[in-house]
């Protein structure tokens, strides 16, 4: 039986509430996505909280974050998040924020 929900909730650096859920984790780590992060999760916990971030010029909601570490798998020297930043309804119609990573993977930079 698959885990639902929100696995762990964090702030970025302009205090922008951003969770992960348990469905998303596994779709990261998933042989045929990036089963490489699956021991990287602080790391991606780290490029929500301190990484840099930009919008895609595509898509305004969506947002890359990607920070530097020393000691990722192979070759690789940095992590990617994708999130999303959305609003669901609250109970008085008002808007709520809903900011969730989508994906997350790791990346050689020069």
């Amino acid at each position: 039986m698959a885990v639902t929900g929100i696995r762990w909730t964090t702030h970025d650096r302009y205090r922008n509430e951003i969770y992960l859920t348990h469905e998303r984790w596994q779709h990261i780590i998933a042989s045929i996505n990036h089963p490489d992060m699956e021991n990287y999760e602080e790391h991606l916990k780290a490029t929500i909280r301190y990484g840099t971030r930009k919008q895609d010029s595509l898509n305004p909601q969506k947002y890359r974050y990607i920070n530097a570490f020393a000691d990722l798998s192979a070759d690789n020297t940095h992590i990617t998040a994708i999130v999303l930043f959305r609003f669901r309804e609250g109970s008085y119609g008002e808007p709520i924020s809903n900011n969730y990573i989508v994906t997350a993977y790791q990346k050689r930079i020069r």
